[in-house]
């Protein structure tokens, strides 16, 4: 990147790579929980947790069967727990209007899909100086450069890199390396190919030094934002679509998913698209103490997940939010059956 004013800069051009078939990842396509493997899971979660989770996807199939929007905001860990093959069988079915996530959620979704594996060894790969260092990268970097050329949104141009081969081929063509994977294999694994293909937008909502991409002698910060910020504007125009209810999941995104969400809902507020009587459920590991969010004393004051997505925002438009606890490995599985359960019906 050009910079002209009055301090240093680090020069990327001295980076080091590496292909990224050299790399150990401890999610493989094997730890993949897919439709035909779920059944065999044990929920393991509480009655109280269960009985929750049977409300929330009995919300989510109402608002489809009345098409409503049902949104999703996932953090990396859905992706690297290897739940990303029962989120994109959802998408197939229609379930969700619109998935999202941040920069690290469609980096892991990027690596599955290219190479069937993700999620490196950081400790392993710090002390080598090669966290992040896979060749690989570029794609995404490049394939932003291009998307925000053609003025398109981040998870619009990563699913187009995958499905679209005129698309791959310009990436390939900038990236001018013989020696790394030139096709992405394993798709079928990937939601932003599948939101790609299901024409469902994949919002990518990125900060700048956040991702593994940002170190890379490719990467583009005006493309970068460009791209985030066109997603933003398209997650916007869908939360302008909750003015007769619908439902909003967040799945362990602590800080980003909530934050983004407020946002657009003032946003749709602020031009008379005022949404009502929408369901929200948060899905994450930590206790929920709901007495202590207005207490600034109490660290329950500063989780903007519980905050917001349970408690703030349904209680301003006439709605209902829960809080999920437990581990997503178990809660999320349980989730899908019980909206595959609710669509046969």
């Amino acid at each position: 990147m050009d910079y002209k004013g009055r301090y240093r800069i680090f020069n990327t051009d001295r980076i080091n790579t590496y292909p990224i078939s050299d790399r150990d990842n401890k999610t493989k396509l094997s730890d993949i929980i897919n439709s035909d493997r779920v059944d065999s899971l044990s929920a393991g979660v509480c009655e109280d947790v269960a009985e929750s989770i049977g409300i929330v996807a009995e919300a989510v199939v109402a608002a489809r069967k009345e098409k409503k929007p049902v949104v999703l905001f996932t953090g990396a860990h859905l992706v690297k727990n290897g739940l990303s093959g029962l989120l994109a069988d959802l998408v197939r079915r229609g379930v969700f209007t619109l998935v999202a996530g941040n920069g690290a959620t469609s980096v892991h979704d990027f690596e599955l899909a290219l190479i069937g594996a993700t999620s490196e060894y950081v400790p392993q790969a710090l002390e080598k100086g090669q966290f992040g260092m896979a060749y690989e990268f570029c794609y995404q970097n490049i394939a932003l450069d291009l998307g925000n050329k053609y003025k398109l949104g981040y998870g619009e141009s990563l699913g187009k890199m995958i499905c679209d081969e005129f698309f791959r081929n310009e990436v390939l063509t900038i990236a001018g390396s013989t020696d790394t994977p030139e096709k992405f294999t394993h798709p079928q694994v990937s939601v932003l190919a599948t939101c790609y293909e299901k024409d469902i937008p994949f919002t990518v909502h990125a900060g700048i030094g956040t991702d593994v991409i940002d170190q890379h002698v490719s990467f583009n910060g005006q493309a970068k934002g460009g791209c985030s910020g066109r997603d933003f504007l398209i997650y916007t125009e869908e939360i302008c679509k909750f003015t007769d209810g619908g439902v909003v999941l967040n799945i362990g995104s602590a800080v980003t998913g909530p934050e983004v969400f407020l946002k657009a809902a003032s946003m749709a507020g602020n031009i008379g698209k005022v949404p009502d009587r929408i369901i929200t459920a948060d899905f994450d590991i930590r206790h929920h103490k709901p007495d202590d969010m207005t207490d600034e004393s109490s660290r329950f004051y500063y989780f903007r997940d519980q905050k917001s997505i349970v408690s703030r925002v349904p209680q301003a438009y006439n709605g209902k939010g829960y809080y999920i606890e437990g581990n997503q490995k178990q809660t999320f599985p349980l989730l899908y059956k019980r909206i595959i359960e609710g669509l046969k019906t």
